[in-house]
């Protein structure tokens, strides 16, 4: 897989993306993730990709030009499956959402900045748009690695044991059960008894009852 990144702030990006599960990731060559800079992409003197915005509004908007010649130099070059833009009034990201994206060849992932892009990149360059949640950040970068990491640690491969992917939180609609290591006993706060039983089925019985009831109580949403 190859995720390209597009970002006025490229410099957000590679602290997270060369460390833990995405630089595993890189490391295997199991997926790609590249950043662009898109000043490098803006024919204005100064590197500006934002100006103001028609009608007045207060705030500044990203410029059609550099997002359209870099997602047009990089289409020239392979194609993509998807061209998302991350913004908060879009698709919230889900569980279900990374796995079917986990599946896909090639995506780009615009980084919305200061008051939005121009409205003309999301109309005619943009497949689809996503939000992590019900709030405004200062910019896309953030989501976006969200979106990479939630993406590239389903890729087989990436994670030592598959299975810890495909057991985790929101897979089957239900919160993950608790879970506990050594030592079995501190301070007086035990681990339940049946985990240290040997006893596969009852340890996988008394996991789904706990995902269940700390579902109900916390995200009884899931459920519905």
């Amino acid at each position: 897989m190859r995720i390209d990144i597009l970002t006025v702030l490229p410099e957000m990006l590679e602290g997270p993306i060369s460390c833990s599960i995405l630089k595993r990731a890189r490391d295997k060559g199991l997926a790609e993730i590249v950043v662009h800079n898109l000043r490098e992409y803006t024919t204005n003197k100064h590197r500006k990709v934002d100006d103001y915005p028609f009608g007045g509004e207060a705030g500044m908007v990203m410029q059609i030009e550099p997002v359209d010649r870099c997602i047009e130099a990089l289409k020239a070059e392979r194609s993509y499956d998807e061209v998302i833009y991350t913004s908060p009034d879009g698709e919230t990201f889900n569980q279900p959402m990374a796995n079917a994206m986990s599946l896909l060849d090639n995506i780009i992932i615009l980084c919305g900045h200061y008051k939005g892009v121009d409205y003309r990149i999301r109309e005619h360059l943009i497949t689809r748009e996503i939000s992590i949640g019900d709030y405004v950040l200062t910019g896309g970068e953030i989501p976006a690695v969200a979106i990479a990491d939630a993406v590239v640690r389903l890729i087989p491969g990436v994670i030592g044991d598959e299975q810890s992917a495909l057991s985790d939180s929101f897979q089957d609609n239900l919160l993950a059960p608790p879970v506990y290591t050594r030592p079995a006993e501190y301070k007086g706060w035990k681990v339940p008894d049946v985990l240290l039983s040997g006893h596969n089925a009852r340890i996988e019985e008394w996991r789904h009852e706990q995902a269940l009831e700390r579902t109900r109580r916390l995200r009884p949403d899931l459920l519905d």
